[in-house]
């Protein structure tokens, strides 16, 4: 049994590597349910190679796609039309672009900043009646942690295998830019979240992810 199971977790990196998928974007059309039909203006933090600020696009006024990364932000320029989305390089730990913004989403970013600060600039830049979504990644450390992890595993072989129609595919552009792990546990989170967000909705998801979605009711 020790033996086996070093076996079995290099055969998993092995068939991922060869058939990646985007975790982040498997919570996109997630996030759009969760939007209005039609909006103004939309900030996108953490905006990588730009797929989402792209979706965000086909709603909105106009989408302003912040990223730390210089060369993820030259990548998202290569892709996008620039009469869709701004794509500026920025840290927001330090800074965003100024609001009012009606919907602001950050996926898989924020554990890159101080989370309750980044939260509370959020809440500052959204309009009245405006919509934040997170979606972030958390550290386990609770058993309903550990069972969700263990339900993922087999759920994230059959989807790279289905997504990828089983075949090996080259990484994603949106893969490509630097990841960091977690530091917070989903406990965690959830406390400074609703410190700085009261009425904040939030859930642990498949696929070591948590969602958060915040409505700045005037």
């Amino acid at each position: 049994m020790t033996t086996l199971l070093p076996r079995i977790l290099r055969a998993l990196e092995q068939f991922h590597a060869a058939r990646p998928w985007d975790h982040n974007a498997h919570y996109h059309r997630w996030i759009l349910r969760r939007l209005p039909g039609r909006f103004d203006r939309a900030l996108d933090v953490g905006s990588g190679s730009g797929d989402f600020s792209r979706l965000l696009a086909s709603r909105a006024g106009a989408v302003h796609g912040i990223d730390v990364d210089p060369t993820i932000v030259d990548r998202a320029r290569e892709l996008t039309d620039p009469a869709q989305v701004t794509f500026t390089v920025k840290d927001a730990s330090k800074e965003v672009p100024p609001g009012p913004y009606d919907v602001i989403t950050c996926v898989a970013a924020i554990h890159h900043m101080p989370f309750g600060d980044a939260l509370t600039c959020f809440r500052q830049e959204l309009a009245p009646g405006g919509t934040l979504v997170v979606v972030g990644v958390y550290r386990p450390q609770s058993r309903s942690d550990y069972l969700i992890d263990a339900v993922a595993v087999p759920a994230n072989v059959l989807m790279a295998w289905i997504k990828n129609k089983g075949r090996k595919v080259p990484r994603p552009a949106s893969m490509t830019a630097p990841a960091r792990p977690a530091t917070m546990t989903f406990a965690d989170i959830v406390r400074d979240a609703h410190r700085a967000l009261p009425g904040a909705r939030l859930h642990r998801r498949l696929f070591w992810r948590y969602t958060l979605v915040w409505h700045h009711h005037q």
